[in-house]
């Protein structure tokens, strides 16, 4: 055999080796003359998708361990699909790992939890108890639970969000204290459960929550958002939401300004009897005065919490022109043209 022939067939022996690599991790390559047919706006990212399964018979046993090892390149979503189980570990995902997909396969969120108890104070403080950190752009989450499991005493984190357009459809966020970290970029929420007691919903981000049900397990205060100027395009918008707890859960309210110019809206949500006829409170009352500064605002809030009647002077009741400006198209609009309300 001459060397040129024999080269050529070493070069399709590894070819053949690299694509049978390939296949195991489950990649689905998009072919790029196709790609290349579409505008940008349409253009998806190639997929790899590798499984989790705590009994071994996935490519990965841990969530981590496919976060740090399964391949992905530049342009490439990592999809991370998890077999139903409780999976008790901390979870973080990098900035250089963006558009990662935490799928679970089982038939309802409950199925496939990702766990983890760990208070503020042995933490070493808050933003570092979360269950799942999420650093990368593009994060996306279905069909799972995220909590932490530390109860009342102490912030707990259960998923820490600082990524720009995020999407989270079917989950469950579970927790008392600081439930979820809603900490920066553009955010959307859809059908999600989320569950705590104490500012169990706070942070910076640009984030919608669509048909979600927002449930207090105890007193407190669903929201604490932390706005630090006025202009700023931030924000939680709440878009046919229900506000639940049970009978004997009272004194709740629908949010306190972590930071001077925090700004919440709530849009056509239903509002149990648990919230407090003001709504609102000051952060520290007697010591702080973020109320004056604040950006607080409903429109149509329906059921006993959401009566007119004793809400706090500082609140705003929007026509409906003023709340078209909060629906999520145009709440999260940016030049990239992202609208994850469209794929609902």
């Amino acid at each position: 055999m001459s060397p040129g022939v024999h080269g050529a067939h070493t070069k399709v022996r590894r070819i053949a080796a690299f694509l049978m690599v390939v296949a195991s991790w489950g990649v689905c390559c998009t072919c790029p003359l196709a790609a290349e047919a579409q505008s940008p706006a349409k253009a998806s990212p190639r997929v790899i998708r590798v499984t989790v399964a705590g009994d071994g018979h996935g490519d990965f046993q841990t969530v981590q361990q496919a976060v740090d090892h399964a391949p992905a390149q530049r342009d490439e979503r990592l999809v991370i699909a998890i077999q139903p189980g409780v999976y008790r570990e901390r979870v973080v995902i990098p900035q250089d790992r963006p558009r990662v997909t935490l799928l679970g396969l089982g038939n309802d969120p409950a199925s496939t939890v990702i766990t983890y108890n760990m208070s503020a104070v042995a933490a070493g403080g808050t933003f570092l108890s979360s269950t799942v950190d999420v650093e990368g752009t593009e994060f996306e989450a279905s069909n799972l639970t995220l909590e932490n499991s530390y109860g009342p005493g102490s912030q707990a984190v259960a998923l820490s969000l600082h990524s720009d357009r995020a999407v989270l459809r079917h989950c469950r966020l579970i927790g008392w204290q600081d439930t979820l970290y809603a900490a920066s970029g553009r955010q959307y929420f859809d059908e999600c459960y989320i569950e705590g007691a104490i500012d169990f919903i706070f942070g910076n981000a640009r984030a919608v929550f669509h048909d979600c049900e927002i449930r207090s397990a105890g007193p407190g205060y669903v929201t604490a958002q932390s706005r630090v100027v006025t202009d700023a395009p931030t924000g939680f918008v709440f878009i046919h939401c229900r506000l639940t707890a049970d009978e004997t859960t009272k004194k709740v309210y629908l949010g306190r300004p972590w930071r001077p110019y925090a700004r919440v809206i709530f849009l056509d949500t239903e509002m149990g009897a648990h919230i407090e006829p003001a709504g609102w409170r000051e952060w520290h009352p007697g010591e702080t005065n973020s109320l004056d500064t604040s950006y607080y605002a409903e429109f149509n809030s329906s059921g006993p919490g959401g009566i007119r009647t004793g809400r706090d002077p500082h609140a705003r009741f929007l026509t409906e022109k003023e709340a078209g400006e909060f629906q999520a198209k145009k709440f999260l609009a940016a030049p990239d043209g992202w609208d994850p309300s469209a794929a609902r």
